[in-house]
């Protein structure tokens, strides 16, 4: 009897795990039935736009935590797919910082060119992943018919993200606040806040990226206030780095070293919870934001029950390719081309991730943690091999030109590693760049 396999999501991951499974069709394998159940109308998964915050049309909570004129904030270079190039999607080399719709443009093209959009549901949310008797038994809703029906199935691949479910912290005077208060999630357009003073809180990226669109679409001032070291960059003369925040006392914020200033809105740039509320309590990955996630051997076999996979879990410098890599590796243990080792093995791999992330002393040690990640999991599968050193590479030079000019580090470009081609500079410095829509960005 043929296996059955659910893929819950059809982002990033998903779509790596679909085109995986489509390659080994290709190359003439029986592949298993795959049935992929996506909650959106459409593929991408957090590269879709939506201006809807809170819950959708159909009063689920809204996934994407995308805004308008988002650009990648770090190289191509290091997402690109093996095996369908920037190049070979656009016909020409592009430059190294595409904005939103550039990049999903570029998701959206190897998908379509594999023929996989059949095999997901859209518009179909799931509600309960249980496990019995061997089987899982997975609860989905057909949102527009309004309909729960569940099916089984002997694996089920879990991508469905961990940058939707906001960490939303509590600080004194938010309910009196004369302004504006959201989480990243809800944030959709920079132009909202032209003409204002903005307090961000935290020094994520999202934190420096949104304060920075902020900049470059007109806010007055941007404050970021910091739990524990500010971030350092060379920030625009209306830019301040600030400890924490105490308290608001009606549009006024004071910090923890005594300053006060102030705001008109507060964004909290303050993180994401791996949240999976369908999940079954025995079956629910439990893990902090790292770069090696607990209980998933390699990164992403459950280990309380291995018939379960994760992809996409980890903090993440590499993303696309790094699913790609995890997807083509769980597809040959489903197909019987990898064996998973006794229990006791699967968690020593586990404490081991765990001890060799914690021994690295910076973000490069990071990056190259987790470039070695990745072609150790290439090197089990027939994924193309590419050069993940020179990846490795293109993001400690990002490093760099980010110290050197935090507005203008967009401005530079790298080689491809799949192509071994330069990046033509943009036609248009990053900041003055305020149409970011795929045809004026792919102009000559």
């Amino acid at each position: 009897m043929t296996k059955r396999i659910a893929v819950l999501g059809a982002g990033p991951s998903g779509l790596a795990q679909l085109r995986a499974f489509q390659s080994a069709a290709a190359k003439g394998a029986d592949i298993p039935e795959i049935v992929c159940f996506e909650k959106q109308s459409n593929w991408g998964g957090l590269w879709n736009y939506t201006w809807r915050t809170g819950l959708d049309q159909y009063g689920e909570p809204v996934h994407g935590s995308m805004y308008r004129y988002l650009w990648s904030n770090g190289p191509k270079e290091g997402l690109e797919f093996a095996d369908y190039s920037f190049e070979e999607h656009f016909g020409k080399q592009i430059a190294s910082y595409p904005p939103r719709a550039v990049l999903f443009d570029y998701i959206e093209g190897r998908v379509k060119k594999a023929g996989v959009r059949d095999w997901i549901r859209f518009e179909t949310a799931v509600k309960d992943v249980q496990f019995d008797d061997g089987q899982f038994k997975v609860t989905v809703k057909d949102l527009p018919g309004d309909r729960v029906y569940s099916e089984q199935f002997d694996h089920v691949i879990c991508c469905t993200g961990h940058f939707s479910t906001p960490n939303v912290p509590q600080f004194d005077g938010f309910e009196s606040f004369q302004g504006r208060v959201l989480h990243a999630h809800d944030f959709r357009d920079a132009v909202e806040f032209k003409g204002q003073d903005i307090l961000i809180i935290g020094t994520s990226y999202s934190a420096e990226d949104i304060g920075s669109q902020c900049w470059k679409y007109g806010a007055k001032s941007i404050t970021v206030s910091h739990r524990t070291a500010a971030m350092g960059y060379d920030w625009p003369d209306n830019w301040d780095e600030v400890p924490l925040l105490t308290k608001l006392d009606g549009k006024t914020a004071h910090f923890k070293d005594g300053t006060s200033r102030e705001v008109d809105a507060v964004i909290l740039c303050t993180g994401y919870q791996h949240h999976f509320p369908f999940m079954a309590d025995d079956l629910r990955l439990r893990t902090a934001n790292r770069l090696a996630t607990a209980d998933l051997y390699k990164g992403v076999a459950f280990v309380d029950n291995p018939a379960l996979f994760y992809l996409g879990m980890q903090d993440q410098w590499f993303t696309f390719n790094m699913f790609d890599a995890q997807a083509w590796w769980v597809r040959d243990v489903i197909m019987g081309r990898i064996a998973l080792p006794d229990r006791a093995t699967m968690e020593a791999d586990v404490a081991d991730r765990v001890a060799r992330e914690d021994a690295g002393e910076d973000d490069y040690d990071a990056i190259w943690y987790q470039g070695d990640y990745i072609k150790e999991l290439i090197a089990e599968t027939d994924y193309p091999s590419f050069d993940v050193e020179g990846a490795c590479k293109a993001f400690k030079a990002w490093k760099g030109h980010k110290k050197a000019g935090i507005m203008t580090f967009r401005d530079n470009g790298y080689k491809s590693v799949i192509t071994g081609t330069m990046a033509p500079k943009h036609h248009t410095p990053w900041k003055d760049a305020l149409d970011d829509s795929l045809e004026v960005y792919l102009q000559n």
